[in-house]
């Protein structure tokens, strides 16, 4: 399967494609006698694996590990629990610090609900903030 091909069935460019190779996520595709990539069809679910991990929030050097290990040949189960172990607290904090911004900023507007330009002195700038 020659790039283009590979690049329309797995939904994704041919420079992503050849990011990937060159990031290691892919193996090197076989090469036809005029030098073009020649992809295996195993090749998109691959890409599709890449894909779910990065819409599960990992890095590219996180899928990479996965990869690793299954071409190892081993199950990478224990290794993508604790990633998304990882992911899960990561997401957590963010809620909470996205909470505490959220209610910081409801607390300044309900300050500011009645505005009285007046009463702000030039060196406050604005006192709602």
């Amino acid at each position: 399967m020659r790039i283009g091909e590979l690049a329309e069935t797995a939904a994704t460019t041919t420079k992503t494609l050849r990011f990937y190779e060159s990031q290691g996520l892919l193996p090197p595709a076989e090469r036809t006698p005029a030098g073009y990539r020649d992809y295996n069809p195993d090749t998109v679910a691959r890409i599709d694996f890449i894909h779910r991990g990065q819409a599960a929030g990992l890095t590219l050097a996180q899928i990479r590990q996965v990869l690793d290990i299954r071409d190892r040949g081993r199950a990478p189960c224990d290794h993508v629990r604790d990633l998304l172990d990882a992911r899960l607290v990561a997401i957590e904090r963010q809620i909470a610090h996205l909470t505490a911004l959220r209610d910081n900023i409801s607390e300044l507007r309900d300050h500011a609900a009645e505005p009285e330009p007046a009463t702000c002195s030039p060196d406050q700038i604005c006192r709602y903030l």
